[in-house]
């Protein structure tokens, strides 16, 4: 499959998974460029937790905090 071939595919995609196979490229870069750094051909568990809660977490700083104090399940006194 050529690059030609490769975007028109991506291009007939929804958008959301447009963003997807973008958060899978992401994923492969950095494990090439982490297994460069550390000569390893596998991620440990503490990189890839830290990668996967970064991606998981990606765009949501910004987010504002909706829960009220009737979310709670439990309330401390």
């Amino acid at each position: 499959m050529g690059y030609a071939e490769l975007i028109k595919k991506l291009q007939a995609l929804p958008e959301d998974k447009q963003a997807e196979v973008f958060d899978f490229v992401e994923f492969l870069s950095a494990r090439v460029a982490a297994s460069k750094e550390s000569k390893e051909e596998e991620w440990s568990e503490s990189q890839f937790s830290k990668f996967s809660m970064k991606q998981a977490m990606r765009g949501m700083e910004d987010d504002p905090v909706t829960y009220s104090r009737d979310d709670l399940r439990e309330v401390w006194r």
